[in-house]
């Protein structure tokens, strides 16, 4: 009997989940670029009342929650990751009126809404920083941030020797010959997190945007607001060692958790059921267990999962460290492939191992997309939380192509640090097979899209057996309606040939086969779902090269 995935109508929560107060535990949430989602107005650009007139595509797909990347008011020197105003709305995403609407209609379609929040550093247009350099040294504003005067003779070298992550140095000098800290773009100052004002005024934003209803934060760079001690040289430190066991002086030091206790006392002031959720890029899965423990976060972005290879053996080993590192905090892993910085999964599975995140060759595309599949049902089987990235869903690639005058990822024309290719996994993605920017929009769009995107689309996907987007919903549908999937803090390996992960949870089996050629496992039972074309007979299964499987021992 040959079985391959078939599109099912959208299952109720299981009840014994939906009666869960802590919905975060197994929630599959969706991350909407906003600039790349839905343009309402024909700017080109993407906008909240763009993204609203789609939240009834995200609760037909199944998802539990929407996180928006940032939509706040912004020069856009990075793509609204440089804030000038945290209480206001950019005009080129709307109003706050728009946000209201959007969460108000979000909460109506029993969506969840999460949004972005940049606490390690604003824009060089927030009103403290134009103050601070208008008033000059020893202005009060200044210690808000990082000034220092230089090394040299006439203070014409960097305090230190930190580089950006967008690179060149983490320093730029302004004119009255003081320097100001900015681990980012220079447009990007870090703030001075031991100034009781910055902290103050955090709070405050938190409980602006929890009074208008938000479900919860993202916290950008939450591993980064606090510095070392005396901001020192990093000597012997360098980036390789980011990946070890050591701590850089800059990231993932451990007074960021007392900022984050404190954030949480703010949050369990309201009622409901509201989150934080981490992103910290941290040298270890057990470092990054200490942002989540009971009175921090709820969340953290598991990057050690999204940087593992389709390679069955390095994933069992992170997904052990993952739940055994999570297991001791009572929190929930959380599994991610792809995000608005990092390659689409789809491109990267494409290439050979070693590439890294940041990849600038299409590879072989029908083995990319073949893998992200098997990949998407592996992660949505495994235990907690999963994010999906807005186009994943369709099987997306990254646009590799891209020509260096459409390109605006300022980490691209800064040279060494960061590859720059953050542009292609943030193409506005497309909903209908023609017409202008493939549904988009009226007006193009602010990232040309590739010839033939249409084919990829929401319209030409929907409906069709076979399709990334169907086998989405139908995983999405069959994860709800499964009590042994979603919450839970571990798994029960079967044994399996080489290339071929096999893990019980309860009643359910999952097997993935990394291994590139064709494998014979056991049949566990009926066959919920498969990312390919899967042959079953006298007990046997035969799954193709790059293929995962559902399966379930209840009849």
């Amino acid at each position: 009997m040959t079985q391959q995935h078939s599109a099912i109508a959208p299952a109720p929560k299981n009840p014994a989940k939906a009666k869960r107060g802590d919905w975060w535990r197994d929630a599959v949430i969706y991350q909407v670029y906003p600039r790349s989602f839905a343009d309402s107005n024909g700017d080109g650009m993407g906008d909240l009342e763009g993204v609203r007139s789609r939240l009834p595509y995200l609760r037909d797909l199944g998802v539990d929650a929407v996180w928006l990347s940032p939509f706040y008011a912004s020069p856009q020197a990075d793509a609204g990751y440089d804030v000038a105003d945290y209480r206001a709305v950019d005009p080129m995403f709307g109003s706050l009126l728009d946000a209201d609407a959007l969460i108000r209609d979000a909460h109506g379609l029993g969506l969840r809404v999460i949004v972005d929040l940049v606490p390690n550093h604003s824009s060089d247009q927030h009103d403290w920083f134009k103050r601070a350099l208008r008033e000059g040294p020893g202005s009060p504003l200044r210690e808000r941030y990082h000034f220092r005067p230089g090394k040299g003779e006439h203070g014409e070298l960097p305090p230190n020797d930190w580089e950006s992550v967008f690179g060149g140095p983490a320093w730029t000098r302004v004119p009255d010959g003081e320097w100001y800290l900015h681990l980012f773009a220079p447009e990007q100052p870090d703030f001075n997190w031991e100034h009781p004002a910055v902290g103050d005024e955090f709070r405050s934003v938190l409980r602006f945007w929890f009074d208008i209803g938000i479900d919860g934060f993202r916290i950008d760079v939450a591993h980064g607001l606090v510095k070392a001690e005396g901001l020192p040289d990093l000597g012997s430190h360098d980036q390789a060692k980011l990946l070890g066991n050591d701590v850089m002086p800059f990231f993932d030091q451990d007074g960021v958790h007392d900022i984050y206790r404190q954030w949480r006392l703010v949050l369990d002031e309201y009622a409901g059921e509201r989150i934080f959720v981490a992103e910290a890029w941290t040298p270890t899965v057990e470092r990054t267990a200490n942002y989540v423990r009971p009175d921090e976060l709820h969340q953290a972005f598991n990057f050690q999962y999204l940087t593992t290879y389709w390679d069955a053996k390095e994933l069992r080993t992170v997904v052990d460290r993952t739940l055994e590192a999570m297991r001791p905090v009572g929190a929930p892993a959380t599994w991610v492939l792809s995000n608005h910085d990092v390659t689409r999964h789809t491109t990267r599975f494409a290439n050979p191992p070693g590439l890294g995140t940041q990849i600038r060759l299409a590879g072989d595309r029908e083995l990319g997309l073949r893998r992200a599949r098997a990949a998407t049902l592996l992660m949505l089987a495994l235990p907690g939380s999963a994010y999906i990235y807005q186009g994943e869903e369709l099987g997306l690639p990254d646009v590799v192509d891209l020509s260096d005058e459409v390109r605006q990822d300022p980490a691209y024309f800064r040279g060494a640090g960061q590859d720059g290719f953050r542009d292609g996994c943030r193409v506005p993605i497309p909903w209908t097979r023609a017409g202008s920017s493939y549904g988009f929009g009226d007006g193009g769009s602010w990232l040309p899209q590739p010839e033939g995107w249409g084919e990829l689309s929401i319209e030409a996907q929907t409906g069709t057996a076979g399709s990334t987007l169907e086998l989405y919903r139908a995983a999405l549908a069959a994860r709800r309606a499964q009590p042994d999937l979603g919450a839970g803090d571990s798994v029960e390996w079967l044994r399996a040939p080489e290339g071929v992960l096999a893990f019980r949870r309860g009643e359910f089996v999952c097997v993935a086969n990394t291994s590139g050629e064709s494998v014979t496992t056991s049949a566990y039972g009926r066959l919920l779902l498969a990312s390919g074309e899967v042959t079953e007979a006298d007990g046997e299964a035969k799954l193709p090269a790059d293929t995962t499987v559902w399966w379930t021992t209840t009849p």
